[in-house]
């Protein structure tokens, strides 16, 4: 069986080739840029807009190549959506692509079968995912332009968009831009306060004599590596507590 493609808005929004039913009754699917066949389509991005209109409900959901536009009857996944998740919230979809005739032409959108909140490392592992399915279309593709083997989809999508070399470039570039904004997750408390703890150990130990470091002096280095005296003042507690180091006199400290 045939899984959910995966693809960003800004290739989706360009999809203007319909597969035609086939025997078996089964949706034949929007063909994108880069030949991926959209029976089902599954994608993470950002919930900007959601409303009702007459019996249909509407919403949008943005990633940084543009946007997918979501269109159903005013019940299930899209009215659950616009009754429970806030406006922005992160989310994923599941859905069925198909090219609304009432919109202007070509202009593909999206009928949701699920609408989940999720958070941001879970949006980032989805960009990374949709962006790998689509450079192996985009290698599928340019192998094509140069007359190696391809797929149906491919070899459609090809013909119907008159794909060049300049064209994969484009995609690439999408691609590239969203990988490029994936910012690494910032360490959670525990990893930051194992981070001031080994700073101030350290430059505890540094100090000559049997007085040992003034506080203020540790709080004054660290300061300049962004540490606040307030990090620094709970690392100074927590080793004291552990017996890694000790007070000689006050306002002063000194490793064991």
């Amino acid at each position: 069986m045939e899984g959910a493609a995966r693809v960003f808005a800004g290739e989706f929004s360009r999809s203007t080739l319909v597969q035609p039913m086939g025997d078996s009754g089964v949706q034949g699917g929007v063909v994108t840029p880069s030949g991926a066949c959209c029976r089902q389509i599954f994608f993470a991005g950002v919930l900007t807009e959601a409303g009702e209109s007459g019996d249909m409900a509407h919403c949008r959901v943005a990633d940084p190549t543009g946007a997918f536009d979501l269109i159903s009857w005013r019940k299930g996944a899209l009215k659950d959506a616009i009754t429970t998740i806030p406006i922005p919230s992160f989310v994923t979809v599941t859905g069925l692509a198909q090219v609304n005739q009432n919109r202007r032409p070509g202009s593909p959108t999206i009928r949701p079968e699920q609408i989940l909140p999720i958070d941001r490392a879970t949006r980032d592992q989805i960009y990374l995912s949709t962006a790998e399915y689509t450079l192996r279309r985009i290698g599928q593709m340019r192998l094509a332009i140069n007359g190696g083997d391809a797929d149906d989809n491919i070899r459609r999508a090809l013909r119907h968009y008159t794909t060049t070399t300049k064209d994969l470039q484009e995609l690439l570039e999408m691609v590239e831009h969203v990988v490029s904004g994936i910012r690494p997750l910032a360490p959670a408390p525990a990893e930051i306060a194992a981070d001031v703890t080994s700073e101030v150990r350290e430059l505890v130990g540094t100090a000559p004599g049997p007085q040992g470091i003034a506080v203020e002096e540790v709080i004054a280095v660290l300061a300049g590596k962004g540490i606040s005296k307030e990090a620094v003042l709970a690392a100074l507690e927590s080793l004291i507590v552990d017996d890694e180091c000790y007070q000689p006199r006050k306002g002063y400290v000194r490793l064991l």
